[in-house]
């Protein structure tokens, strides 16, 4: 039932890469489509490479222009991270293959983490395997024309990523999986309702590895079966609550299609429909295992940057409201980042030039004009990076719902994160969220709560901070409206 409403899914995917698989159909008579085959290849390195047995899928090139520039693989980067952020299979495929330094001129790019990342991404993509032209039947192979010749190159491309990803996890520790399972759950989550659904597949025994048909997966049956089964097939651990919970944060989106899989779940067995309670309460707390990439860059100079479209896309009324933060906490950020010698207090004491570099540390067009977008990364990144400042900065605007979407979950972790690193003010908002208990967030405990009392006194803070009072108090109370209200 489950799988019934996911491929009724399928045809938002082919509205969606309508446009371009017309275009694929028409080139494919022309380059005579893949003829796919077990290799351990795994794909060549750049957009035009080799897959498994023949040609890679055609698909657009990456290209900047026909005159190379200086920082043109910088630029084929970033536009290849906004395309994989966004869902784009062929794209995923390509950042892996970039991110895995087997061509020569990409071997500055190596990075067998980043480059898993995309690979397990490309993997569990829907538009890898779902049919991709409505009535035909993939199990027919070539002969059914154009749209099979496509999916016998997406399974060709399937094959070489699963291979080479299982060889990259096989020579990895224990720490190095974990960032992979942690950047790819973060990647899915900036996705939405679909990445929640892709991570409910991850966990779901019934389904194969990568959240795909059983009998459409690149992986062989029998190897799960083996002692030693092949490491790309237990990135994920198969488990119930898992499952409920990333369907459940679906649903909470408002997704249909996660509402009816959460509930097929539910109705599977008595015991998955006693998870509920667990896997909810485990939901309100949830939070991505990684907010944002790091601003520094690794060796090849390209840094890691984030392209999730939520704060764009989802978040424009908390957006909006990013002004009513006091300039100086975007200014402490942007000095703890090194993007300026000193914290400034107003917009004015930053020169365009400063805002470019900033911009071009985001990867973002150098226009020299702040965004609002821009601020809320500002605060972010340099939360990441440990300023205790910007950690309690980032945790009020997300419990006033200020730059960022209102997130009591995401408040508590960052107020959690600057107590870590001795912050009084932290240590107040601690207390308040266990003296008031939050459900889902924090039990009531009024000892913990004195503790925490007692340790921000002796840290030297006075409860002169009374606007944070009133913040912290609205977590007992139902959220106001987010243009009610101002930060201070």
């Amino acid at each position: 039932m489950a799988i019934f409403h996911e491929a009724a899914l399928g045809m938002r995917r082919v509205a969606r890469v309508g446009l371009t698989l017309a275009v694929l159909a028409a080139i494919i008579p022309l380059s005579g489509g893949c003829q796919p085959k077990d290799s351990p290849d795994g794909g060549g390195g750049r957009s035009g490479g080799h897959a498994v047995g023949g040609p890679a899928c055609p698909r657009p090139q990456a290209g900047i222009g026909v005159q190379p520039q200086f920082n043109a693989q910088e630029q084929e980067i970033r536009a290849l991270r906004r395309q994989g952020f966004q869902g784009d299979f062929f794209a995923q495929i390509d950042l892996a293959r970039r991110y895995s330094g087997r061509d020569a001129q990409e071997k500055n790019l190596a990075d067998p983490v980043e480059s898993a990342v995309w690979y397990e991404m490309a993997l569990s993509n829907p538009d890898g395997y779902a049919p991709i032209v409505a009535g035909v039947d993939p199990k027919k192979g070539s002969r059914g024309g154009a749209g099979n010749k496509l999916n016998d190159c997406r399974a060709a491309e399937r094959r070489g990523a699963y291979l080479a990803l299982d060889r990259m996890l096989d020579r990895m520790s224990s720490d190095e999986r974990q960032q992979v399972r942690d950047r790819v759950i973060y990647v899915l989550s900036s996705q939405g309702a679909a990445g929640f659904r892709t991570l409910a597949r991850l966990h779901d025994a019934a389904f194969g590895p990568f959240g795909d048909p059983s009998d459409g997966s690149p992986v062989d049956a029998r190897d799960l079966n083996q002692v030693k089964p092949p490491a790309a097939a237990t990135l994920f651990t198969r488990n119930d609550v898992d499952v409920y919970l990333y369907n459940y944060l679906a649903a909470q989106d408002g997704d249909v299609a996660g509402y009816v899989m959460l509930k097929d779940f539910e109705r599977s067995s008595a015991e998955r429909a006693s998870l509920g309670s667990d896997a909810e309460a485990k939901a309100r707390r949830w939070v991505p295992p990684y907010e944002f990439y790091p601003p520094q860059a690794p060796d090849s100079g390209v840094p890691h940057s984030d392209e999730a479209a939520t704060l764009a896309e989802a978040e424009g009324v908390a957006l909006a409201r990013i002004d009513e933060l006091p300039f100086q906490h975007v200014g402490a950020a942007l000095a703890y980042l090194r993007v300026i010698p000193q914290p400034v207090g107003s917009l004015s004491q930053i020169s365009p030039g400063d805002v470019q570099t900033f911009q071009a540390m985001l990867g973002r067009p150098t226009t020299g004009v702040f965004t609002p977008q821009e601020k809320v990364r500002a605060i972010q990144y340099a939360a990441v990076n440990g300023s205790s400042r910007s950690q309690l900065a980032l945790a009020v605007m997300y419990a006033e719902g200020v730059g960022v979407a209102r997130d009591y979950a995401r408040a508590f972790h960052w107020f959690a994160e600057a107590d870590r690193q001795g912050s009084a003010e932290a240590k107040y908002a601690m207390s308040t969220y266990f003296s008031l208990g939050v459900s889902g967030v924090a039990d009531q405990d009024k000892a913990a709560a004195v503790s925490y009392q007692i340790d921000g006194a002796l840290a030297g803070f006075k409860p002169s901070a009374q606007r944070l009072r009133e913040v912290l108090a609205q977590v007992a109370r139902t959220p106001r409206r987010p243009t009610e209200g101002t930060y201070r």
